[in-house]
């Protein structure tokens, strides 16, 4: 029971403070460039509390623990922008949409320097610490990686839409009532149906691995016991 607790808190505690600074950072940056909705809501916000969603960010991320998946994922509840009310609503919906991956890199660049004050905990805290600083760096790793894929309503899909010329942009977002479905069908379906086959489809994992390989590595290689 004991070990049970510790690997839901080394896996709990670093998706909390990943998808609440991301959540936060959206809020905080569209208040910044002029839409104070997430503000006025209470959005912009450290407090974990503001940002959990049942599912997305409990009951998931669990189930897919549990499971023995070897993928965590979760979500919260997505921060407000009326992105009218954005200064220059289409430069400025790119700038809130990577404010999200942007917290996440830098909570993977602060776990590293974290790394360095392991040696001043007892040795009985050690172990737990270290974990829970290698766990962040790779569920930041994930969530930025994710998050920039290029379908709505991702963050990626809505720097896809801002920065695309005008028919294209267009195109892609018309797909974000059915950008759910399509991850769903990515992260889950499509794989299930491939295990069932005897094939290998996570194809979603084979196109975010290289560059979470990439940017877990360039961490990794930092830390005093590399």
């Amino acid at each position: 029971m004991a070990d049970f607790i510790q690997t839901i808190t080394v896996w709990a505690l670093p998706l909390l403070f990943a998808i609440t600074l991301h959540e936060a950072a959206h809020g905080w940056v569209a208040w910044k460039l002029g839409d104070n909705t997430a503000k006025m809501q209470g959005r912009v916000s450290f407090n974990p509390a503001v940002h959990i969603d049942p599912f997305g960010t409990i009951l998931l991320p669990l189930i897919l623990l549990l499971s023995g998946t070897g993928f965590l994922f979760g979500y919260a509840k997505p921060v407000p922008v009326n992105f009218n009310r954005l200064k220059n609503p289409r430069r400025d919906s790119v700038l809130v949409a990577l404010a999200g991956p942007a917290a996440n890199i830098l909570l993977i660049i602060l776990a590293v320097i974290m790394f360095y004050f392991a040696g001043i905990l007892p040795a009985f805290a050690q172990e737990w610490y270290v974990t829970n600083l290698i766990n962040m760096v790779l569920i930041n790793a994930i969530l930025a990686v994710f998050n920039m894929l290029p379908i709505p309503p991702l963050d990626g899909g809505r720097v896809a839409v801002g920065i695309l010329p005008y028919p294209l942009s267009l195109y892609l977002a018309r797909l974000e009532p059915y950008g759910m479905l399509i991850i769903i069908g990515l992260i889950f379906i499509i794989p299930m149906a491939g295990g069932y086959l005897g094939m290998d489809l996570n194809i979603l994992w084979y196109i975010m691995r290289p560059v979470i390989d990439f940017i877990t590595g360039l961490a990794f290689s930092s830390l005093p016991m590399a």
